[in-house]
C-alpha cells in the first residue's frame, strides 16, 4: 500500500510534510505504520505536487527511485512553499512496472489525484469501466498500473459534467461492484479543496483554524489528528469541512 497526503492553508514549504514532522512523508516512505493489505515499505517511487501563483497547473516533481535517495529534494523542499500540496511514496502491487510516470499524483487540469490501494482483479476488473474511455485515452495512459486507468476513468467522468465529488463516487460505486475487494482509498486536489475517500484503509485529518492536513498516517503527535471512518467521502477546504458514507 502506498502513503499519501495533502494540505491547504498558508503558504508551507515541502519538507514541512516531507520531512520536518517526526512521521513526516519521508519516514513513511521506509517506517509506515500501516500497512495493511500488504507490502512493509513504500520504495517504488514518489510525488509531490504544489501549486504556484504564476502556474496554469499545479507543479509536480515524481521519481521511480525511493524518496530517500533523492539527493536533491530536501534542498528543493525547504525553499519551495505553497498553499496546496499534495505528495504521495509508492509500494507497487506485485506485476505494476516501477516507473515514474506510475508514481502519484497524477495530473489534469488544476486536479492533482494519488490513490492508495489495489483494483483488485486488475486488468480484467477495469476492463468495463474503461470501455466508456475514449479510445487515445486509453492509448495516453501515464502507466499500465490500476492507478492511472483510475485516474483516466475520474477525468473522463470530470469532462462528462459529474461533479468531482460526484465522479469520485460513482467510481468508487461501480468498482467496488465489480471488485468488492478492492482498496480504493483516493485523494485529490485543485487546489481549493481536497476530496478523499476511505475504501479499505485509514486516513486521518487534522483540522486547524486556517489550515487542513489529510494524510494516510498521521504526520506527528499533534491532538488534532482524528481518524475518518472506512467508506467515507470527504470535501475539505480551508474553512469547511464535509463527511459523508460511501
Amino acid at each position: 500500500m502506498c502513503r499519501h497526503l495533502a494540505y491547504l492553508g498558508p503558504p508551507v514549504p515541502l519538507a514541512a510534510l516531507l520531512f520536518e514532522p517526526a512521521h513526516g512523508l519521508a519516514h513513511q516512505a521506509w517506517a509506515p505504520r500501516d500497512m495493511r493489505g500488504g507490502g512493509t515499505i513504500n520504495a517504488d517511487g514518489f510525488g509531490v505536487g504544489w501549486y504556484a501563483a504564476d502556474a496554469d497547473q499545479p507543479i509536480r516533481y515524481r521519481s521511480a527511485m525511493p524518496l530517500w535517495t533523492d539527493a536533491a529534494l530536501p534542498g528543493i523542499a525547504a525553499v519551495t512553499s505553497s498553499t496546496a500540496i499534495l505528495a504521495a511514496v509508492r509500494s507497487a502491487t506485485v506485476g505494476m512496472p516501477v516507473i515514474e510516470t506510475a508514481a502519484a499524483p497524477f495530473r489534469h487540469d488544476r486536479w492533482l489525484f494519488s490513490h492508495n490501494g489495489v483494483v483488485r482483479g486488475y486488468p480484467g476488473a477495469l476492463a468495463g469501466p474503461a470501455a466508456e474511455l475514449p479510445v487515445e485515452d486509453l492509448l495516453t495512459l501515464e502507466a499500465p498500473t490500476d492507478s492511472a486507468a483510475l485516474f483516466a476513468l475520474f477525468r473522463h467522468r470530470l469532462r462528462a459534467g459529474k461533479t468531482a465529488e460526484d465522479a469520485v463516487a460513482s467510481l468508487i460505486s461501480d468498482i467496488s461492484e465489480i471488485s468488492p475487494d478492492s482498496r480504493l482509498n483516493l485523494l485529490l486536489t485543485d487546489g481549493e479543496r481536497i476530496i478523499a475517500s476511505t475504501v479499505g484503509h485509514a486516513l486521518s485529518i487534522r483540522v486547524l483554524t486556517d489550515s487542513v492536513l489529510v494524510a494516510s498516517e498521521p504526520l506527528d503527535d499533534h491532538p488534532g489528528w482524528r481518524a475518518v471512518p472506512d467508506r467515507s467521502l470527504l470535501t475539505a477546504t480551508v474553512s469547511d469541512l464535509t463527511m459523508g458514507d460511501l
